[in-house]
């Protein structure tokens, strides 16, 4: 098997303070990183195309459209530029970089798999956010019909490119904060392997949210109502495999 050639892609809305800080941690890790600035506002266009002349690869969004569009975006350029891999990381630095040389030691001893974050948070963590990720996870679990997928909304996970981006043509996984869940319940669905791993999570005190509550909730709802009738004809295979799995 040929060895894998990883990067990073980190998708940037806003985040003129904190994204420098990432991709250091990312370069220390070995690894070439694709930034995709998804419609930010001037300061943080200017850090980009800083970070850009600097050598790292930049993908230019000329209007907010999303981060589901901005990983999908950053995905097919790290293919296009010939990696099989791409370790996708958020911009806002709230993940502890310790914990992401596992992702890259899981991809070389299990290359075809998605190695899927999962959050281990300090006091920091709104109470409102993590009630509101745990009725996401019981979503998760029904229409899968598993525990396999810890945490579909952790902002830290490896996708094996080639498979990933063939999944994505066919279903596209929504354009804002649908992204993270969905692909990973396709990815299931789909028959694919993965692997959960711990990532430390500290929210700042003056730390920058893009999720929008009325209208991220609103489509986080319409998904998981989308993917329970899309889950019904699947059912006997996945039950066929929940008995298969130790």
């Amino acid at each position: 098997m040929t060895e894998p050639r990883p990067c990073a892609v980190v998708p940037v809305y806003n985040h003129p303070d904190s994204v420098a800080g990432v991709v250091g941690r990312l370069v220390d890790l070995g690894l070439p990183v694709i930034l995709v600035d998804d419609g930010s506002e001037p300061s943080c266009r200017r850090e980009l195309e800083r970070l850009a002349n600097a050598g790292h690869a930049l993908v230019t969004h000329q209007r907010n459209r999303g981060k589901g569009a901005a990983v999908r975006s950053g995905l097919l350029e790290a293919e296009r530029l010939g990696y099989s891999h791409a370790l996708q990381v958020d911009a806002d630095g709230q993940h502890h970089p310790d914990d992401l040389p596992a992702f890259i030691d899981a991809m070389h001893q299990t290359p075809h798999r998605l190695l899927v974050g999962y959050a281990r948070y300090d006091d920091s963590v709104p109470r409102a956010r993590l009630y509101g990720r745990y009725a996401t996870h019981v979503w998760v679990w029904i229409n899968t019909l598993s525990r396999r997928i810890r945490d579909s909304m952790c902002g830290v996970r490896l996708y094996p490119l080639a498979a990933v981006n063939g999944l994505l043509r066919r279903h596209p996984c929504g354009d804002r904060m649908t992204f993270d869940t969905e692909v990973l319940v396709r990815w299931y669905w789909a028959g694919g392997e993965l692997t959960n791993l711990p990532v430390r999570v500290h929210y700042p005190e003056q730390g920058v949210s893009h999720f929008a509550l009325w209208r991220d909730n609103a489509q986080i709802s319409a998904m998981h109502a989308r993917l329970f009738v899309a889950m019904w004809p699947r059912l006997p295979g996945l039950l066929w495999r929940h008995r298969r799995q130790p």
